[in-house]
């Protein structure tokens, strides 16, 4: 699953739905309503409920996840479960632009590890983390299907390809620029 996180930095959901920080979610947690209200009697309705209140939220907050335990008849740590089994679903707020990087067979072999280190020295972060500034997450995947194109990175929907460590700087100066064009 490829999710497209292009809001700005998610310190407070807030933040994610394009508010003031310290704003309240009201509108939000009307929306999550609908929609558990919309798939409470659909079977397998637990992931896509999921999936909604991670875009309309930005992540998935304690308070979320126990909302839709109640709201789809469940247990939390059902959910709770549901939510650390896929690497997709996070419980902490994102930055504008998530990085993954594949460390699949192919590109662990062809350098994806060297990949990660100079993000990780670049960001200054580390895998999980967010950048001050809420530009970068950087996350890990295990293969994005391009093997022969290794190693490989995701920043939100757009693949790298072939991507060294030297290079790691332009390509991130590409959303920085973008950032700082944007306001």
């Amino acid at each position: 699953m490829n999710a497209k996180t292009t809001e700005g930095p998610q310190a407070d959901a807030s933040v994610k739905a394009g508010r003031e920080p310290g704003e309240d979610t009201r509108e939000l947690d009307a929306r999550l309503e609908e929609i558990i209200h919309e798939y409470s009697d659909r079977a397998g309705a637990l992931i896509p409920v999921l999936q909604v209140a991670q875009s309309l939220y930005g992540y998935l907050p304690q308070r979320v996840l126990k909302r839709i335990a109640l709201g789809l008849g469940k247990s939390y740590s059902q959910v709770a479960g549901v939510v650390g089994f896929y690497s997709y679903f996070t419980t902490v707020p994102r930055g504008r632009h998530l990085i993954r990087v594949c460390l699949g067979t192919a590109c662990y072999v062809r350098g994806g590890r060297l990949v990660l280190q100079a993000l990780r020295d670049e960001l200054g972060v580390d895998v999980g983390g967010t950048t001050p500034d809420g530009l970068f997450s950087l996350a890990v995947g295990r293969c994005f299907g391009a093997c022969g194109l290794a190693p490989t990175i995701m920043i939100d929907d757009q693949v790298y390809q072939r991507v060294k460590a030297a290079r790691v700087r332009d390509i991130l100066d590409i959303y920085r620029d973008s950032a700082r064009k944007a306001g």
